[in-house]
C-alpha cells in the first residue's frame, strides 16, 4: 500500500504534512529533453519512485482535476485535464494525489455464497462484478472485505491487502474460489496450484465453435487435438507489448508457459457454421486472463469480452431475435469458474465443488437454446 512506501529512508523529495494524510509533492519541472512530450508521459518520468503513481494512475488524476500548472508562488494554478496535451521545457506542474488508502482492508458486511468452511479454509462462489482483493480504484467492496467480516482468522501469507487469497479470478468472471484461513493451509494450497495438482474447470460461451473441424485452429502453433475432440493449446503468455492492461500470446522465450484444454459441448446456430458455442475449459496452468487470451488466439473470443473480443460479432441471422438480443446485450465476459476439486491441505479429504452458471449466463444459454 502507498503508506508502506512513504518512509524517511526513501530519499524522495516530498512531504507528508497534511492533517488528512494526503501526500504533498513539490512542483514537477519539465526537463529540456521532455519538451513536446505528452503530459502523462512527462509526469510519469518526473514523479519520485515508490509512490504508486503509474502513468495510468496519473491519467486518472489528470481527468479528476488533481493536476495543474504551478502558479507564481509554486502552488496549484490552472487545472489541466488533457493528459495528451504537450508540455514545454521549464513548465512546472502540481500533482495532488488523494490521501493514501488504509494499510489494511476494512471488514464489510457483504453477503457471501459459502460452499464449504472449516477451521482451515473456506470455499466461496464469487459473483461477477466483485474484485477479489483491494487494489487502486477498488479499495472496498471486494471479496477480501467481505471475508474479513465473515471470519477474522484468515492466513497472513498473502499480506495485508490479500489475507487468505491463494488464487484469483477476474472481476467480471464468476465462480469458485478457495481461501486459506491458516498459514499451513495457505502454504499447502499454494504448492498445489504451483504443481497444477487441482481440477479447475470453467464454463465459457464464445463466438463460433472451437472444435476438431475448425479451420481457424489449423496452423496455430502449439495447438493439438486430443482424443474426444479436446483441443489443447500450449503457448507463452505475458504483457501485451503495446498495451500493458492486456495479456497476449508471445514468442518462445517470452512470457510464461500456459496450457488450456477446451471442448465444445453445445453449438448454437447452423451446425456447419455455429454463431456461438458453450465450451468447457480446463486450466493446466493459471496465468492472468489465460482462458480469455487463448480463446481469442484461437479465433473464438468470449461473448461480452470487451478487452479481447473487440469486433468479434458473428453473423447471427440464423438465430431467434431473443438470442441475438441476448448476445448483443451480454455485458461481461461469459466465463464461470464452475468446478474446483482438490485434496484438503490438512486432512487429505478429497473435496469437489461445482456450481451452475449465474443468472445472467443461464439466461443467455436459455435464449441461445430457444
Amino acid at each position: 500500500m502507498m503508506q508502506d512506501s512513504l518512509s524517511a529512508d526513501d530519499g524522495d523529495d516530498f512531504e507528508d504534512g497534511a492533517e488528512d494524510g494526503a501526500l504533498t509533492l513539490p512542483p514537477l519541472v519539465i526537463e529540456a529533453d521532455q519538451d513536446g512530450d505528452r503530459l502523462d508521459k512527462a509526469l510519469a518520468w518526473l514523479v519520485p519512485p515508490g509512490l504508486g503513481l503509474s502513468r495510468s494512475r496519473l491519467q486518472a488524476l489528470i481527468a479528476e482535476g488533481a493536476v495543474s500548472r504551478a502558479g507564481p508562488d509554486g502552488g496549484p494554478g490552472e487545472v489541466v485535464t488533457n493528459h495528451k496535451g504537450r508540455v514545454k521545457a521549464g513548465e512546472a506542474y502540481c500533482v495532488l494525489p488523494p490521501p493514501p488508502a488504509p494499510a489494511e482492508p476494512a471488514a464489510e458486511d457483504i453477503p457471501l455464497s459459502v460452499l464449504y468452511e472449516d477451521k482451515h479454509l473456506v470455499v466461496v462462489d464469487k459473483p461477477a462484478g466483485m474484485v477479489v482483493h483491494p487494489a487502486p480504484g477498488a479499495e472496498s467492496g471486494t471479496l477480501v472485505n467481505a471475508l474479513l467480516h465473515h471470519c477474522t482468522d484468515l492466513s497472513g501469507i498473502g499480506g495485508q491487502a490479500r489475507p487468505g487469497i491463494v488464487h484469483r479470478i477476474d472481476k467480471d468472471t464468476s465462480g469458485i474460489l478457495v481461501v486459506a484461513k491458516t498459514d499451513a493451509a495457505h502454504q499447502r494450497l499454494s504448492e498445489m496450484f504451483a504443481a497444477h495438482d487441482l481440477d479447475r474447470r470453467y464454463l465459457a460461451i464464445c463466438w463460433g465453435a472451437p472444435d476438431i473441424g475448425d479451420p481457424r485452429l489449423r496452423g496455430i502453433e502449439g495447438v493439438e487435438v486430443e482424443p474426444g475432440g479436446v483441443v489443447r493449446m500450449e503457448t507463452q503468455i505475458g504483457r501485451h507489448p503495446a498495451d500493458r492492461k492486456r495479456q497476449a500470446v508471445l514468442r518462445e522465450g517470452q512470457g510464461r508457459h500456459a496450457v488450456t484444454r477446451f471442448r465444445t459441448t453445445e453449438r448454437f446456430g447452423p451446425m456447419e457454421k455455429p454463431v456461438a458455442s458453450c465450451v468447457e475449459c480446463v486450466l493446466e496452468t493459471g496465468r492472468t486472463h489465460q482462458i480469455r487470451v487463448h480463446m481469442a488466439h484461437a479465433g473464438h473470443p468470449l461473448v461480452g469480452d470487451t478487452v479481447y473480443g473487440r469486433g468479434a460479432r458473428r453473423a447471427a441471422g440464423a438465430l431467434e431475435d431473443a438470442a441475438r438480443e441476448a448476445l448483443d446485450g451480454f455485458s461481461r465476459q461469459a466465463l464461470h469458474a464452475a468446478v474446483l476439486a482438490f485434496e484438503h491441505p490438512v486432512t487429505g479429504e478429497e473435496l469437489r465443488f461445482e456450481t451452475p452458471p449465474p443468472a445472467d449466463m443461464q439466461a443467455l444459454l436459455d435464449a441461445l437454446r430457444g
